[in-house]
């Protein structure tokens, strides 16, 4: 198996027994060896998928990229990493997705920012973030695992809608009612209004933004974000 071809395993692995073990696998095992050894056993199989992950991603080779790369497509992306960090930050508070610690999950009356585009808001800014990494560095490597993040956050959503129908078989399909899986489709059908972003949200995606993009010259020794113009 060559380098290339190990990333692809390894990111097949992490994806595969994450999905294996959260949802199909998850029952039968709390039921066999409890509920902290199964969180063991999940934590030890993630950490070890990742690092097999990002150790054959450290040794496979720089490919030529798939297509050029030029300021209109950087432009792009980096309008969209914007959007996908108001998401992250937006979807930290009052997340009905989000574990409560054993208490019962707030739902609002109605979705107002980053839910009223999508209610999987950080599921989303990780899926954007996956493409836009696609878009502006499309070598073999790096599009397997972003295509693997961007897999594990779009059909990781779908399965949580399902898992959240039973455990919550009252609450989660009316607030499923109020927004849309895909970005922006509850506004577009008038079910939600765009509006309502707390500071949290709009401030902390900002200044998440502007660091993240920053923080690639000195990690990866090329710029990305406005900092290639600045």
């Amino acid at each position: 198996m060559d380098s290339t071809s190990m990333v692809a395993a390894a990111a097949v692995a992490f994806v595969g027994s994450h999905f294996l073990l959260s949802h199909p696998g998850r029952g039968v095992l709390i039921r066999a060896i409890g509920e902290r050894a199964f969180q063991g056993i999940y934590s030890l199989v993630a950490f070890v998928t990742l690092g097999w992950l990002i150790w054959a991603y450290g040794k496979a080779p720089l490919t030529s990229p798939l297509w050029p790369v030029g300021g209109a497509l950087w432009a792009i992306a980096t309008l969209v990493m914007l959007l996908a960090s108001i998401l992250l930050m937006g979807s930290l508070i009052r997340n009905p997705a989000l574990p409560t610690g054993g208490r019962a999950n707030v739902f609002p009356e109605a979705a107002h920012g980053v839910f009223a585009i999508t209610r999987h808001p950080m599921m989303w800014s990780f899926a954007l973030w996956g493409l836009c990494h696609i878009a502006v560095f499309p070598i073999a490597k790096n599009m397997i695992v972003n295509v693997a993040i961007v897999v594990l956050a779009l059909v990781g959503s779908v399965m949580q809608d399902r898992k959240k129908e039973q455990l919550q078989p009252e609450q989660w399909p009316a607030w499923e009612a109020k927004t849309s899986y895909l970005p922006f489709a509850a506004i577009v059908s008038g079910r939600a209004r765009l509006g309502g972003f707390g500071m949290h949200a709009l401030a902390g995606g900002f200044v998440v933004w502007l660091a993240a993009t920053w923080a690639h010259r000195p990690l990866t020794g090329f710029a990305a974000g406005i900092w290639r113009w600045l």
